[in-house]
């Protein structure tokens, strides 16, 4: 099977639906949630703008291990108590960085990160996750960014169950 992704919206809420309903359609019928999140981080990575690393870390119980990217190598184990990953975690709330260095406890897995958004994956109410999206540019990621990342991981969460 291949996909043809185009993204058209030059609007960031109707950019991210596009996505939404891309991820939808590419994890739908799929059961391996480690294929899922490959697949969406790469569809991320395609569709939004002005990324420099764009990925899941999955939740093994105790800390955040790395899953499938797109960007340059990363941080392979996040304590739940360490940056912007661990807060969401933690916290189970979404995180966005508009200065990662003025962020308590800031991992720099890649120095050229300026800002981060994080959504924390729940499936039921298990913790399965964060998605993890970096940019170069400070303060890059609006509440219209959060907001529909927020609504592209609600709507696929059970097909990211590893």
């Amino acid at each position: 099977m291949s996909y043809n992704l185009a993204f058209t919206a030059t609007d960031t809420a109707a950019l991210w639906a596009e996505a939404g309903d891309a991820a939808a359609a590419l994890v739908a019928g799929e059961h391996d949630g480690i294929a899922n999140m490959a697949n969406v981080a790469a569809l991320i990575w395609q569709a939004i703008p002005d990324l420099n690393w764009a990925g899941f870390y999955r939740f093994d119980g105790t800390e955040l291990v790395l899953g499938p990217f797109q960007g340059k190598a990363a941080c392979i184990r996040i304590p739940l108590d360490k940056g912007v990953c661990g807060a969401a975690a933690r916290l189970r709330a979404t995180q966005r960085a508009e200065d990662v260095h003025a962020f308590p406890g800031h991992i720099a897995c890649d120095a050229d990160s300026r800002s981060e958004l994080v959504v924390p994956v729940i499936a039921g109410d298990r913790l399965v996750g964060v998605l993890d999206l970096d940019s170069p540019l400070p303060a890059r990621f609006t509440a219209a960014d959060e907001a529909g990342a927020e609504a592209l991981v609600a709507r696929i969460a059970g097909a990211l169950v590893c």
